[in-house]
């Protein structure tokens, strides 16, 4: 380690770094005060790593604002204590929380690229951290950022620094936010979902270096996530918080490996195993489907019944009903040679070669298989999936669906057949879907642009039903996007892909922003549609735990490469090629407190 670590014995000698006692943050609205932490109890030890972790509006998030005082208004602490050192920090006026913040406590936030600014340098924003908390002229500031960086893992930090982000990965991104944190030697540090969007070697990298810089710097550190394997994997002790309260709190092992009680017992049952295959997830959510200033309604003749029945009627709904008909039936899609390469440009006497985002990928799927792509970030997965759809042109190799030529983007009309009986999921819900439209109007556009319904009581029968489907409320359809939940967005998604009845269906990493009870029920989803309507799914996911509960096959990608085809089971079980080996032993599991 090259930057000289300050003396933390004075932490080690202390029973507690952090004390947070009976907690209660509430947020007044025009229904009253709804309260969002409610009397949580907390306390953290230099060195130790403590999990947060729960599902989406649990409180965990809420509780790290209020520590280090960020909680967005009207949002307020209504009673309790929170002791920094013994020392009340609870009730500090702005500029004294202000001097706290950076100097005793760090926060590293799930997105580094909203956390650094596209227009600076990464020295400058280090270098102006630094300068801020401590008194160092410029070019010691800077050699401070340097070894900061080399601290967190950057090779060539020197020249790096120098640097915009858009110029480091992901990974690196998060590094750089690391060694932010770490500028002014805090006494804590709350990392707030810090590997979300990380795929599982990076993943691996991070949790690694915030193990060994809570140990050597004798750091606190607050971990807030909705993975139990990343819990499972980095931390000493952990809560589990559930609608603002402690459901269960204690060492890591006991917690996760024995728990005892039913939430908690629940939760862990919700989390896809990487060790073996099962048929269906254990739902823990009582969702409640009201929708707030609506009363109860509902179309006449619609139900999730129509909605399978005019699923079944479409040519090419065939429910798969065992795995000996999937082996028989020929493949519905072939992928032969395929080579994407992005910027290849000539002018005149100059050249650019461009970059292969995809390599000579080859593949085929049968009607009514899950067949799973995974790698790591930049391996080619997503580029894969929009050049099968349609969104991005190909430059060598051909593809075959239905045994027909599936032309690629530039030569694909918008009428094509393709264009409806390939429909895609996409990742992001939030962007996915058009805000400004009704929920009824996204979903009726499908239905007719490709002639499957008129505008009017058919289609909205049709809107009502499907949703239905894929278990929403019918009066969701009066209502935009962006007011409902993540889990509850993405349902939309897939109900949106339905309406254009297609025989295949591609999700590009459709849970990786789902908490680990939404991600069940959504999983639980897609296996059923799968089965009921034969349906053939492309799955992209860097959760290899997810892909072992949902593909028949898998494909493994690297740098645009394919390196590794296999039936789902044996590549578990006995995976061939080191890379694969290598993404089976990073991938975070459960296993150290199952047993």
């Amino acid at each position: 380690m090259t930057h000289s670590t300050q003396n933390f014995a004075k932490h080690q000698t202390m029973t507690s770094l952090l004390d947070v006692t009976d907690l209660t943050v509430s947020i007044p609205s025009r229904f009253g005060e709804f309260k969002a932490v409610d009397s949580v109890n907390l306390s953290i030890k230099a060195g130790e790593i403590h999990g947060l972790v729960g599902e989406s509006g649990a409180g965990k998030s809420t509780i790290g604002a209020a520590i280090i005082g960020l909680l967005e208004h009207p949002a307020f602490i209504e009673s309790g204590s929170i002791r920094l050192t013994g020392e009340e920090i609870t009730n500090l006026d702005d500029d004294t929380y202000h001097l706290l913040r950076g100097n005793r406590i760090s926060m590293i936030f799930q997105d580094p690229q909203t956390s650094l600014n596209p227009l600076l340098k990464i020295s400058d924003q280090l270098i102006e951290t630094i300068q801020q908390h401590k008194a160092l002229d410029f070019q010691a500031a800077r050699q401070l950022a340097i070894e900061l960086l080399e601290e967190t893992g950057i090779e060539s930090a020197e020249q790096r620094m120098d640097e915009y982000p858009h110029q480091f990965s992901g990974g690196m991104r998060q590094r750089v936010v690391i060694a932010m944190a770490l500028c002014t030697d805090p006494e804590l540090i709350i990392a707030d979902e810090p590997t979300t969007a990380l795929d599982v070697s990076v993943q691996k990298q991070i949790l690694k270096l915030i193990r060994e810089l809570a140990q050597q710097r004798q750091v606190g550190v607050i971990l807030i996530t909705h993975d139990i394997g990343v819990i499972a994997e980095i931390t000493d002790n952990v809560t589990v918080l559930r609608n603002g309260r402690i459901i269960e709190s204690g060492p890591t092992i006991q917690v996760l490996g024995t728990p005892a009680q039913d939430y908690t017992r629940a939760l862990m049952a919700a989390v896809p195993r990487l060790d073996k295959r099962i048929e269906r997830f254990v739902n823990i959510v009582n969702e409640d489907k009201s929708i707030e200033g609506e009363a109860t309604w509902t179309i006449s003749g619609a139900s999730a019944e129509h909605a399978t029945q005019w699923l079944l009627t479409s040519k090419t709904a065939t429910p798969t009903t065992t795995d000996s008909l999937k082996n028989t039936t020929p493949p519905i899609l072939e992928v032969n040679d395929l080579s994407v390469t992005f910027g290849k440009k000539s002018q005149w006497f100059i050249k650019q070669p461009g970059f292969k985002a995809l390599k000579n990928v080859s593949l085929s799927i049968r009607r009514g298989e899950v067949l799973g792509i995974v790698g790591e970030s930049g391996s080619g997965k997503s580029t894969l999936a929009k050049a099968i759809v349609g969104l991005v042109p190909t430059s060598s190799g051909d593809m075959r669906f239905n045994g027909q030529v599936l032309p690629d983007a530039n030569a694909r009309a918008r009428n094509h057949p393709a264009r409806r009986d390939i429909q895609m999921v996409f990742q992001d819900p939030y962007s996915s879907l058009n805000n400004r439209r009704t929920v009824e109007a996204i979903l009726t556009e499908p239905l007719t642009f490709y002639g499957l319904a008129k505008k009017g009581p058919d289609s909205k029968k049709l809107v009502a039903s499907v949703l239905e489907l894929v278990e929403m409320p019918q009066r969701a359809m009066l209502k935009y996007p962006h007011q409902f939940s993540g889990g509850q967005r993405q349902r939309i998604a897939v109900a949106r892909a339905l309406m254009a009845r297609p025989s295949f269906l591609i999700c590009d990493e459709p849970t990786s922003a789902l908490d680990v009870s939404i991600q069940a029920q959504l999983l639980n989803l897609l296996k059923d549609l799968q089965s009921h309507f034969g349906l053939t799914i492309l799955f992209i996911s860097h959760n290899l735990a997810v892909v072992r509960q949902m593909a028949d096959h898998v494909v493994v990608l690297k740098s645009g490469e394919e390196i590794e085809q296999s039936e789902s089971e044996l590549f578990f079980s006995s995976p061939k090629a080191e890379y694969s080996q290598q993404l089976l032993r990073e991938t975070p599991s459960l296993q150290m407190v199952r047993g």
